[in-house]
């Protein structure tokens, strides 16, 4: 075991030594691999590990394309979300706002695929991170997607309960609930 564990020891320096220092891990960096982003992952995985470098890995490799429209990139963006969720502990994390966005955007794409899988993610990304208001309006948003209105009103009503911030987001998405809209928030509303 103190073998393994100095080799782990070695292979972090290396990397960080190669990367001049871990806390430099940035977009740039992260975008150096366009194949499969094995290496790219793998370098998150064994230096920070957290959900600002996998967010900004995520975001980088959704620009790639438009999943709805490409399902070689929605297969490969739901893998490495699912590799990103699986990397990082949820009671580590549930107060991070990236990792927050990272699950309610699993969830998105998972709804674009499988809406039960869907469901289940939101579900996930509500119970761990109830704190961000975003994460119950993009599940309540769903939700009214799916012709669910009386679910997506109380799952508006039980983030304000919850006191989830901020509640001016939850108030315009009620707002606009009542008004009949589609769309709980407007791109400028988000």
């Amino acid at each position: 075991i103190a073998s393994i564990m100095n080799r782990v020891r070695d292979l972090k320096n290396k990397y960080r030594n190669e990367d001049n220092n871990t806390d430099d891990l940035n977009c740039t960096k992260i975008s150096a691999d366009t194949t499969d982003n094995s290496g790219t992952v793998n370098q998150i995985m064994m230096t920070t590990n957290n959900p600002e470098d996998w967010l900004c890995f995520l975001l980088k490799l959704e620009k790639k394309g438009i999943p709805q429209m490409d399902v070689s990139l929605l297969n490969r963006l739901i893998g490495r979300y699912s590799q990103a969720v699986t990397a990082l502990p949820a009671e580590k994390h549930s107060q991070d706002e990236s990792y927050a966005r990272i699950l309610v955007r699993f969830a998105e794409l998972k709804a674009l695929q499988d809406p039960e899988e869907a469901r289940d993610q939101f579900h996930l990304a509500r119970l761990n991170c109830k704190k961000f208001a975003f994460v119950h309006v993009a599940f309540a948003q769903f939700e009214l997607s799916q012709g669910n209105v009386k679910k997506c009103k109380q799952l508006l009503q039980k983030a304000v309960e919850c006191s989830a911030v901020p509640l001016e987001m939850l108030e315009t998405a009620l707002q606009n609930f009542h008004s009949q809209k589609k769309q709980l928030l407007s791109d400028e509303e988000k």
